[in-house]
């Protein structure tokens, strides 16, 4: 897989299969992206999991934190890192252990060792890339962010017969 460029198909691919989402490094902060991302996800109708060490055993948007996620006690589709680039390794390692189908490195985590030990493992890797703005621009939402979802433009819109 070239991790420099994803077909759309297979981003959508990825978010039409996935229902069940541990994210790992969520904050408990709602000014943070992790939590607004977590958010958005969870009004999508995926099963969100957080996963905080230092949150472990309390509530984020009503899901129970878990410290790892060799701790979470149910199946995981897709591991969700908003860790650091380094950090990401070690949790590409427990998303294999615990079966994880896909491993997903937010927008700046790249960690090409850890995404050939996924592939190998046969998860589906994803890097740099956000799944809540994917989503969004794959679903056609402009949202608050101003992401180009191509939706609103300053261009003519040539009219078609029909």
């Amino acid at each position: 897989m070239n991790h420099d460029s994803y077909p759309d198909s297979y981003i959508r691919g990825i978010l039409n299969t996935v229902k069940t989402i541990a994210m790992v490094g969520i904050s408990p902060k709602d000014n943070r992206p992790s939590y607004f991302a977590f958010k958005y996800l969870l009004d999508r109708g995926y099963r969100m999991i957080p996963v905080n060490p230092g949150q472990a055993g309390r509530d984020i948007l009503g899901q129970k934190v878990y410290r790892n996620l060799l701790e979470i006690p149910e199946a995981v589709d897709m591991v969700d890192i908003f860790r650091n680039s380094a950090a990401a390794g070690p949790i590409v390692d427990e998303a294999i252990a615990i079966g994880a189908k896909v491993v997903w490195m937010q927008l700046g985590v790249r960690n090409d060792e850890a995404a050939a030990r996924a592939e190998a493992a046969g998860l589906t890797v994803i890097m740099n890339r956000c799944p809540k703005i994917e989503w969004g621009r794959l679903h056609g939402e402009l949202s608050w962010g101003g992401f180009n979802s191509r939706i609103i433009s300053s261009k003519r819109r040539r009219l078609v017969e029909r």
